[in-house]
C-alpha cells in the first residue's frame, strides 16, 4: 500500500509501539471501507481475514524517524509456503487503491494523535477490540512457546497465559495463532 513517516518528538511513547497505531489505522479502514469483511488484528503486526493474512505491518527506525510500511492485498496476493493469503477483493469487496490510501492515511492521523496526546494505553484499547479474542491459543514461533491471548500490557506487550497459570510478557517474536484442541485436523 505504501509508507509513512513518523518523526519521533520528545514526550512520545516508545517507538515500538507505533505497529499498534498502523494496526488501528489498519483495521479502522478496511471495517469503514469494507463493512462486511470479518477481519482480526493478529500481535504485533498483521491483520487477517480468518486464518489469512490480509496486511501486514513493517516498521524501520532511521534516527530519530520511523518508517511505516504498510501492504494491503486489495487485489492480488503473494503465495506464502507458511500460511494462507487473503485479498478484500476475493471477500468480495474491491476497492480503489487511491481511495483506500486516502482513507489509511487519515486513519494514521488519527491514530497517531491519540497515540501522542493519550498514550500507549489508550492506543492498546483501541487495538485490543479489533484483534482475535482473549483466550485465542498462540504461539511464539522462535520459542516455540504455546499459550492463551490474554490481551496487551499497557506497553504494548502480548500477555500469554501458559499452561501452568503463568502470564508473560511478549516484547518481540512471531506469533501464530492455534487452533483450540479438537477443532479441524
Amino acid at each position: 500500500m505504501g509508507s509513512t513517516v513518523v518523526h519521533l518528538t520528545v514526550g512520545d511513547p516508545p517507538a515500538s509501539t507505533l505497529a499498534l497505531v498502523a494496526g488501528v489505522a489498519l483495521a479502522k479502514t478496511v471495517a469503514a471501507l469494507a463493512p462486511q469483511v470479518a477481519t482480526q488484528l493478529k500481535w504485533p503486526n498483521d491483520l487477517l481475514v480468518g486464518s489469512a493474512k490480509c496486511a501486514g505491518i513493517l516498521m524501520e527506525r532511521a534516527g530519530s524517524s520511523v518508517v511505516i510500511g504498510i501492504g494491503v492485498n486489495l487485489v492480488s496476493a503473494p503465495q506464502l509456503p507458511d500460511r494462507p493469503t487473503s485479498t478484500l477483493a476475493g471477500e468480495g469487496t474491491p476497492i480503489d487503491r487511491d481511495h483506500f490510501a486516502r482513507a489509511l492515511g487519515i486513519g494514521m492521523i488519527d491514530a497517531l494523535w491519540t497515540w501522542r496526546h493519550e498514550g500507549t494505553a489508550s492506543i492498546v484499547r483501541a487495538w485490543l477490540p479489533l484483534a482475535h479474542p482473549l483466550g485465542t491459543p498462540l504461539r511464539v514461533s522462535e520459542q516455540g512457546i504455546d499459550g492463551l491471548f490474554e490481551g496487551l500490557a499497557d506497553d504494548g506487550a502480548l500477555r500469554l497465559r501458559r499452561a501452568d497459570g503463568e502470564t508473560m510478557l511478549v516484547h518481540a517474536g512471531d506469533v501464530e495463532l492455534r487452533r483450540p484442541v479438537g477443532e479441524g485436523s
